[in-house]
Formats: structure tokens, sequence, C-alpha cells
């Protein structure tokens, strides 16, 4: 039988002295007794699991609006993407893998329906009423808005998966609210999940890319990391399908940026003496990085999904739509606070009307979301 005091003492004695440990958190908000047989990690990453937020990421765009395809990625096998490149990396690293999964699996909980598209719309209409940002709104999803335990409000998650949610910034994701202007080390964990987010961002966007069509292999030739990786994979298989060779052409640049992220990061961990939690006091570069090398050759990657990809015409028009209509529900929620579900309109004297129609609105899933408008604007429509 294994105990979560075993598992604490296993952590000591395999993990780096570098890696957060279970038995070292910052602890709850609210006080309660852990699990004999679980970790303190490993009970959040169950709670994210299980909570009404994670299950919604199904039916949350990544770039492709829901109804455009069942074969493209959603906000949930996006994060389910993290997690396993996240968990990876930690283990090369002798980080603390519990941490890193709850922290990649609990990362996107803010996001709104439709994407960044849905984002900027409520960022926009909540501008005067205290603003929105989807790192701050993952913080409250599990803080206040999830409701599963009589004793507390929320998940009560520990401060350091807390923190991870608040703290975490890619080029996609950037809240403003910087990891080092929270208190506390930048722990490495945080870090990883950040990487891992951009690696899964990029390479399974440029995946869900070709299998729409918006983009090509002939034009992706003018990249340079798949222009190699494509020679490599020619070099290993000489006879394959076309389909085949996408895939294996994905497979070998996450690969090559997993191993470059590892090899590149243990370097840094050595040149600055990271030989403790404390030793990361204070420190505001990265230290979970690439080479320099493969920093360039990704931002070159990262101007083609930009240009080709997530600035292409059928994309800007389904954000665009997205943004019109959340605009349109917002104003009749506003407009007429009682069109709302009791339970939410019972929240109103106690947060405030735009606070309620913004957390309402901020959890739906693009169905739904489609739905309610049909329900307000096509006249047809049942109520």
């Amino acid at each position: 039988m294994l105990t979560r005091v075993q598992i604490e003492e296993r952590e000591q004695a395999f993990l780096a002295p570098y890696a957060m440990k279970g038995f070292e958190t910052g602890g709850r908000q609210y006080k309660e007794n852990e699990h004999p047989y679980r970790s303190v990690y490993q009970r959040d990453k169950d709670r994210i699991v299980y909570s009404t937020a994670f299950r919604r990421l199904e039916y949350k765009t990544q770039v492709f609006v829901n109804h455009e395809g069942d074969y493209y990625r959603t906000r949930l096998t996006h994060t389910l993407e993290v997690a396993q490149i996240s968990r990876t990396i930690a283990r090369a690293l002798k980080l603390n893998e519990d941490l890193v999964e709850a922290i990649a699996l609990a990362h996107d909980l803010g996001h709104t329906p439709f994407g960044h598209a849905g984002e900027e719309a409520l960022s926009v209409l909540m501008k005067e009423h205290g603003g929105f940002d989807h790192n701050r709104h993952g913080l409250r999803v599990v803080d206040v808005l999830e409701k599963k335990y009589p004793e507390f409000p929320g998940l009560n998650l520990t401060r350091e998966v807390r923190r991870g949610i608040l703290c975490h910034s890619t080029p996609y994701d950037n809240s403003g609210k910087a990891a080092l202007e929270v208190p506390g080390p930048w722990l490495l964990e945080i870090q990883v999940v950040d990487a891992s987010d951009e690696i899964a961002y990029d390479n399974h966007d440029l995946d869900d890319g070709l299998k729409s069509g918006l983009l090509s292999g002939k034009d992706l030739l003018s990249v340079p990391l798949w222009a190699k990786a494509k020679v490599r994979v020619n070099k290993k298989y000489s006879d394959i399908d076309h389909e085949t060779e996408k895939a294996q052409i994905v497979r070998d640049l996450i690969n090559l940026q997993v191993s470059d992220l590892i090899n590149n990061t243990m370097a840094q961990i050595i040149s600055k003496k990271i030989d403790s939690l404390s030793a990361l006091e204070g420190k505001k570069e990265k230290i979970v990085n690439f080479s320099g090398s493969m920093n360039e050759e990704r931002l070159v990657l990262k101007k083609f999904l930009k240009d080709r990809l997530y600035n292409n015409y059928r994309v800007v028009c389904m954000t665009n739509k997205a943004s019109r209509f959340l605009k349109k529900l917002f104003d009749v929620y506003i407009e007429n606070p009682r069109q709302l579900p009791p339970q939410a309109v019972e929240k109103i004297e106690e947060r405030g009307k735009y606070q309620v129609v913004c957390d309402y609105m901020a959890g739906m899933t693009d169905r739904y979301a489609l739905d309610q408008y049909k329900r307000f604007f096509e006249p047809y429509e049942r109520v």
C-alpha cells in the first residue's frame, strides 16, 4: 500500500532539488484534511478533471469553430496534448509531474467560447466594469464559480496550481499579469506548462491547418523547421502515403522541439546554478526555454501560421462573426438580466449585473452560445 506520506517521501528522494514537492506546498485557501492516498497535486488534478469547466472545453474553439468539423482540435484535446508534453518534459528534468499536469489541465479553464475572438469581445464589453482576462477568469472559475463542495466555494486548489493558472503566459496568452509580479518563485513547473502550450499550439494548429486545406505541404517548404523535418521523415520512410507523411513530420517537429527544450533548460539550470527552490527567487528571465537557434526557427513557423492560418479569410470571418453575435448576446442579457437562468439572476445583487453576465457568457460552449443566439434573434426558434 502506498500512502500520501510515502508519495511525499518518494518525491523528496527522487525529484530534483529545484522541483516543487507536495509537502512544501503553500497550502489551500480553506483548511481541509489531505487525502491519505493521494498527494496534494494529484488531488488538485482530479478535482480539475471532474469540474464542469473542464468538461465544457470539449465544445470550445481552438482555431476552428466546433461546427466546422469534429476532426479539428478543441480546447479539451489541446489541453490533453499540453498535459502529455508537459509530463514528458517534467519527467526528463525531474520536476513534479503531478503539479505540472494539474496546471496544464487547468490552464485554459478561463477561456471563452470561440477562442481568442470571444476573449477579445468580452474584454471590450467589460472594459468599464472590471475588464476580462482569461487567466484571471480561470482563477475565478476554480476559486468561486465551481460548486462541488459544501465546505467552501470553488475547488480549493493549492497555491501553486492557482498561481500556475494566473501566471500562464505565452505569445498567445499574455494577460499582463506576469509571473514575476506575483509573490513567490517562478516555479519551473509553471514554466514547463507555458513552453508545452507553445509547442502544442504551434504544431497542432499546423496539423489542423493542413487537414482544413488552408495550409499545404508545398507552402510549408518555405519554413526551415518543416523542410528539415520532411527530409528526415523521407529518409526514414521511403514509401509512405501523403497523410502518414504529414503526421510523421508533425511528430518529428514536436520531438525536435521537446528535446531542444529539455537539453537547453538543463544547461540553463547548471549555468545559473539553480540548485534549490530558493535559487529561483528573483529570477526574472525564463529558465525553461529553447536554444537561440530553435527560437529563431520557431519564429519563422509562428509568422507562417499567423500569415497563412490565423489571418486566413475563412478564420477571420469565423472569428469576426463570433465576436459580433457575442456582443449582441451580451447586450440582450444586460438590457434584461431576467433572461438569464434563475441561479445566475440570484447572484446579481452580490456580484453586479455585468459580472454575472460575463461569468455566464464566458462559461458557454460554442454550441450553447450559438443556440442562445438563435433563441433570441430567430423569430421561429422556440424559446
